[in-house]
């Protein structure tokens, strides 16, 4: 046998993403490396895996379809043996595929994987981003093995391990006229123009936070990308509602943003990790897990503002 797992690893990563780009995003190696390790095992193996579409992307052959679920397979099998090393050895090594909320990856990622790696040095973490419905989604099919999310809309399916609630708030630009309010009653905010965060999930948990109060709110624009929502409200385009606090108060462009607590009991959004309830967990997701545990906290969130910190 003269192919590798590596190579397998980046033809699997091709054929879930359909695409050299994405593929080379997933692993972290370059799109070079990625093609010139695809087309080694397509020659070794004497067998197309893709049809290459010029500039959209790439599509598998009958033989790739097949071939794929068996490297799935063979890498399954590879990791298990890694899993029965550590249990033999009593160390932990290996990668782990981390998801994370997209709105919490900028801000609990860098420090969270860093400081895991760091205290478990034969470990990786492999992280990606993404919405509420494609986390638990990809939890499902097993595509990651935890997710560092929100406890919204949690189906039956998932476990979730909360660890910290936090309460949404308003957010308006610096020379906005409530700017000098310490906190506001949704009923005021309602009839201003409204930036609202656009992402499955998380549009209907604000929204709710109207309807229960029989109010209509003033869409005056949307976006799924949290630093352009923020970036917006410092520009005086409206306020928006938010639950995570960011260290900087500022946005992208350099202007200011003012938090505004909310009157009302309206339901916190707790971080939590995340996994698949029926998918036996390795010892190397349940160190994750408390490792999580131990750095989110009422007192201490990776990159943000901890509600104890008040």
């Amino acid at each position: 046998m003269r192919f590798t797992l590596r190579q397998l690893e980046y033809f699997v990563a091709a054929g879930e993403t359909l695409s050299i780009t994405r593929a080379s995003e997933r692993t972290s190696i370059s799109q070079p490396s990625i093609s010139t390790a695809i087309s080694q095992l397509e020659k070794e193996l004497a067998v197309q895996l893709f049809v290459r579409h010029h500039a959209q992307g790439l599509s598998l052959t009958s033989a790739g379809r097949r071939l794929l679920r068996e490297a799935k397979a063979l890498l399954d099998q590879a990791e298990g043996l890694y899993h029965l090393a550590d249990e033999v050895s009593g160390q932990l090594r290996g990668s782990l595929a981390v998801g994370c909320l997209v709105t919490l990856a900028p801000m609990i990622v860098p420090e969270l994987s860093h400081s895991f790696s760091t205290a478990y040095p034969g470990t990786e973490v492999r992280a990606e981003e993404a919405h509420q419905e494609a986390l638990l989604e990809r939890l499902r099919q097993a595509e990651i093995e935890v997710a560092i999310t929100y406890d919204l809309q949690i189906p039956n399916d998932i476990a979730f391990r909360p660890l910290v609630s936090l309460p949404p708030h308003a957010l308006v630009g610096e020379s906005h006229p409530l700017a000098g309010r310490r906190e506001i009653d949704l009923a005021e905010l309602a009839s201003d123009p409204l930036v609202l965060l656009d992402l499955p999930m998380s549009r209907e948990y604000f929204l709710a936070m109207f309807m229960r109060e029989g109010l209509e709110p003033v869409i005056a624009a949307r976006s799924a990308h949290q630093e352009v929502v923020r970036t917006m409200v410092a520009n005086g385009q409206g306020y928006s509602l938010a639950n995570i606090r960011p260290r900087s108060d500022q946005a992208m462009d350099g202007r200011k943003l003012v938090r505004l607590s909310l009157t009302g009991d309206y339901r916190p959004m707790s971080i939590g990790t995340a996994t698949a309830a029926q998918i036996g967990k390795s010892k190397l997701l349940e160190a994750f897990e408390e490792h999580c545990a131990s750095r989110i906290s009422v007192s201490h969130i990776p990159g943000m503002i901890a509600p104890g910190e008040d």
